[in-house]
């Protein structure tokens, strides 16, 4: 019996796949490398296919997303729609995630920018923090598997922990609020922003200036979600009107960020180069043979996405 034809459409870096335990399972042939027939491909591996590739292809049984965020390919208006597409989930990748949230809440709330400065500065100054960790409130924006992780870490050290969502959550030590009705809420009570939302339509551009006058004055933003999610021009002048205290930023709206920027010299602004959490080869091996095997069964395997909702 002939193995599946895996179509790998990939950055350089993760050619490697095509050498890995991934071809005991199928037949791997590399995108822009490979010679193959659209009529051939079972199953489409990417983060990003360039937009109308999948349609071409008939016999897709399934699309994998190598990443936790699939709007790389709901992005695509003539993505399959009939075609099951199943997200990446990892608690490895919900760990490290997790890890850059609590990094960046706690050099917010234990106001170690201050303390840099004294260094820099050769002095010695002592100051009590400003609010209480139990006073200090977190506000997740989407609560999906890594949010969920990212929250209960951060609830756990002892801060007031809310979430917004599209639909109520009843998650112990984590206030619910759910819907645009209650967005304003959300915000008003929201001293460290977190948007770990999914990229759809409706969140696209959420991060905007009316978001940020509706939290308090002093409130910091952090953005581990997707570039789209924010407004740059928007936080540049509420961080410049010291109506923001700062903000984090690992995703941009164009990526590599352009050394022309104004965020990578703003002296609220901290830049990283979408590292947050970055999915591991083996990691997405053991995810990509399990859910191939799961269709050549005839079963569907866990995290099939929802199309409608991109959940």
């Amino acid at each position: 019996m002939s193995k599946p034809k895996l179509l790998s459409i990939v950055p350089s870096k993760w050619i490697g796949l095509r050498s890995s335990s991934l071809a005991q399972a199928a037949d791997v042939v590399v995108e822009g490398i490979d010679h193959y027939r659209p009529e051939e491909i079972d199953y489409a591996l990417s983060f990003y296919p360039p937009k109308g590739l999948l349609k071409t292809l008939p016999k897709l049984k399934a699309a994998f997303c190598l990443g936790a965020g699939v709007d790389g390919f709901l992005s695509d208006p003539d993505y399959p729609k009939h075609v099951p597409l199943v997200r990446f989930v990892d608690r490895t990748l919900s760990a490290e995630m997790a890890q850059y949230v609590l990094l960046h809440v706690l050099i917010r709330h234990r106001q170690q920018r201050f303390f840099d400065e004294a260094q820099h500065e050769r002095q010695w100054r002592q100051m009590v923090l400003p609010r209480r960790t139990q006073d200090t409130r977190v506000g997740f924006m989407g609560l999906g598997e890594v949010g969920g992780f990212c929250a209960a870490r951060v609830a756990e050290l002892g801060f007031a922990v809310a979430s917004w969502t599209a639909h109520k959550k009843d998650i112990v030590n984590i206030r619910s609020f759910a819907g645009d009705s209650e967005l304003a809420a959300f915000l008003g009570q929201t001293d460290i922003l977190v948007c770990l939302l999914s990229l759809t339509r409706q969140t696209a551009g959420i991060l905007n200036a009316r978001s940020f006058a509706a939290l308090p004055e002093g409130a910091f933003v952090i953005n581990a979600a997707r570039g789209q999610h924010l407004i740059e021009k928007d936080l540049m002048r509420a961080l410049d009107s010291g109506w923001l205290s700062g903000a984090a930023l690992d995703v941009f709206a164009e990526e590599p960020l352009p050394a022309t920027s104004p965020l990578w010299s703003h002296p609220k602004v901290t830049v990283t180069p979408h590292v947050a959490a970055i999915s591991q080869p083996e990691a997405v091996t053991r995810y990509v043979l399990g859910g191939i095997a799961a269709f050549e069964r005839g079963e569907m395997p866990k995290d099939v996405v929802d199309i409608a909702t991109a959940y």
